[in-house]
């Protein structure tokens, strides 16, 4: 598309230099920084839409920058039509895309004009508005710094075969061969050992954990029947399938130099073809990675601490009487970073050599420490950040997400006080603070945040489905169907989310008890999208239960627990069908069954309404 070319020709111009090193002949250039803040696992990158603040996930994944759909009807961005087949693939299969034009993107202070986003893909959450892909980080050499807070695009000129790892200072640096990118495929991609087995890797930021897939596992000798292999549910990526996926152990997973043993991985049922792993953003947090597209190679030095975000203990850890004695030790590492049989942990990082110069850099690494759960430091450096700057309200957010997961909870609702004082319209700090208060049984406080950031959102936008959830904990049925509507309007069909949308409001409705036959339409459009979703049937019972329908409630729940057995809510909902039929035994064993499993379950069905 048109704008390729131009953009990259203007980063290059006016971005400028900024920074320039050089080894005899060789000369490094900088001539861009994205300072980048860890959202969790995603990496997130500050621009200017149009004028209006917008968050991208930087996708070293990504052949090119997209926007989500909720996102483009928000900014009223005009859409255009691409060739008819024009799909852009990625984990969970292909969407059909648009494009979209902004006017004005600002990236650094920088403002690039008449640029064009493709547009689609699923719902990101969080109020993140798309993704920064290739088609910017591509411009050049890329360095990947996101324990310290930063992307820098480099020119590296007459290096030939010298080492780009420039900040090593005499610590051991890996490099691993990468594939020449072309126009059509410009991932960074490597080869890695898995279990000793050759495998097709991409470096890719946008995935938050490191994922292989099914087929790589089982060469590799692991499967979902492995022992320690635990199942996980569905994960979404860009294309509108839910991907099933589990967690397993591996001897081994070998990149570059550097191997980890004793780890644990996700598997994932699919990935994109010709990809057998997606090294993520946890491998990028635990290392410094520099991809040296003018040679062909990829350089990386090792910060401390895991390498994946994986705990290496089950997922349901054994009980003391369980544990096994002389089990294998934790994930480690043999490379020349660090000590070979030494397990890593968050606490084994090393200090940055260059401390941050001013507030926003101590919150771009105290966020990092964050993804990582190490929250002493992560702390230490959100207080430095708002010592220096006492009026962001940003930095007091960070510090009380932090505190809260150190499970100091007064200490967190103190720096959400402070951020919304600061910032009273600050829709991640009220649902943050709203979700506290909800745990605290402080139900009034709750709904009084989330009505505030229901004002604050555009209507339909990537917060409506969480605001939605939290309505609906704190039993505001009203509130919650009118976040879910929002939330269905404005997206399509093919969001990987529409299902789980349509039936919370079909789910919600059933518990209130109220307007069942809108209900009754949202879990039929819902199962119309996805036939076998049993937790739509389980909604679809309930509105039947409601509605005096027996037997159609009891079809719908024997779906449910042949798929779900210890499904106590459905088993009770089963049981109350069959004893208002008369079935007396079949109904008092379901209701048994369901105690036995839930013993709360006949107290929150009664609040319902619900009662044999």
């Amino acid at each position: 598309m048109a704008s390729r070319p131009r953009l990259h020709a203007l980063a290059l111009i006016v971005l400028g230099c900024a920074v320039a090193r050089s080894w005899a002949a060789c000369q490094l250039q900088q001539f861009a920084e994205f300072p980048v803040t860890m959202s969790g696992l995603r990496p997130i990158i500050h621009a200017g839409v149009n004028g209006a603040d917008a968050w991208f996930i930087a996708d070293s994944g990504a052949l090119y920058s997209m926007l989500t759909p909720a996102a483009a009807a928000q900014f009223n961005l005009h859409l255009k039509s691409l060739p008819f087949g024009f799909t852009v693939g990625g984990v969970g299969g292909t969407t059909q895309t648009s494009v979209a034009r902004v006017n004005t993107l600002t990236l650094v202070n920088v403002q690039l004009h008449n640029v064009d986003f493709l547009v689609g893909g699923n719902d990101l959450g969080g109020g993140v508005a798309g993704l920064v892909g290739q088609n910017i980080f591509r411009a050049g050499d890329v360095e990947y710094d996101l324990a310290n807070g930063f992307i820098r695009l480099m020119r590296a000129k007459d290096c030939g075969d010298t080492p780009l790892a420039y900040w090593a200072k005499g610590q051991p640096v890996n490099v691993l061969p990468i594939e020449q990118a072309t126009a059509l495929v410009s991932h960074t991609r490597g080869v890695a050992y898995l279990n000793g087995v050759a495998i097709r890797a991409i470096f890719d930021t946008g995935a938050a954990t490191s994922l292989v897939t099914l087929e790589a596992a089982r060469r590799a000798g692991v499967t979902p029947e492995s022992s320690g292999a635990v199942a996980t549910g569905t994960s979404a990526g860009i294309g509108h399938d839910l991907v099933r996926s589990w967690v397993a152990p591996f001897a081994s997973i070998k990149i570059g130099a550097e191997e980890v043993r004793n780890t644990r991985l996700y598997i994932s049922s699919s990935l994109m073809p010709d990809v057998d792993m997606l090294i993520g953003a946890d491998f990028f947090l635990s290392h410094r990675v520099y991809v040296a597209i003018s040679q062909g190679k990829l350089y990386f030095t090792y910060n401390g601490g895991p390498v994946f975000a994986l705990p290496p203990a089950p997922v349901a850890a054994p009980s003391p009487a369980t544990a096994v004695a002389g089990a294998a030790p934790a994930e480690t590492s043999t490379a020349p970073a660090h000590d070979a049989d030494a397990a890593p942990s968050p606490a084994a990082a090393a200090e940055p050599a260059e401390q941050p110069a001013d507030a926003a850099g101590f919150s771009r690494r105290g966020a990092a420490f964050a993804a990582r759960h190490d929250y002493a430091r992560a702390i230490a450096d959100f207080n430095r950040a708002c010592e220096l700057a006492p009026s962001e309200p940003s930095y007091f957010m960070q510090r009380g997400m932090a505190n809260w997961a150190s499970r100091e909870t007064a200490l967190a609702l103190a720096d959400f006080d402070q951020a919304l004082k600061l910032k009273p319209d600050e829709v991640s700090t009220l649902i943050a603070r709203a979700t506290l208060q909800e745990q605290q049984h402080n139900s009034a406080a709750a709904v009084a945040d989330l009505d505030a950031a229901a004002r604050a959102v555009p209507r339909g936008s990537a917060y409506s489905l969480n605001l939605g959830d939290l309505y609906l904990q704190a039993e505001q049925f009203p509130a919650a169907i009118a976040q879910y509507g929002d939330w269905i309007e404005v997206h399509s069909h093919d969001d990987v989310q529409k299902v789980r949308a349509l039936n919370m409001r079909c789910w919600t409705r059933a518990l209130w008890g109220q307007e069942l036959n809108q209900a009754l339409l949202d879990c039929e459009a819902a199962l119309k999208l996805k036939p076998e979703a049993t937790a739509v049937l389980a909604s679809r019972a309930m509105v039947y239960l409601r509605q005096r329908e027996y037997d159609r409630a009891i079809a719908d729940y024997d779906r449910v627990l042949t798929e779900h057995p210890k499904n106590a809510w459905a088993r009770y909902g089963r049981g109350v069908a069959k004893l208002r039929k008369g079935l007396s035994a079949d109904g008092q064993a379901d209701i048994a069954a369901a105690t036995a499993d839930w013993p709360e379950v006949a107290s929150h069905a009664a609040q319902r309404g619900i009662a044999p």
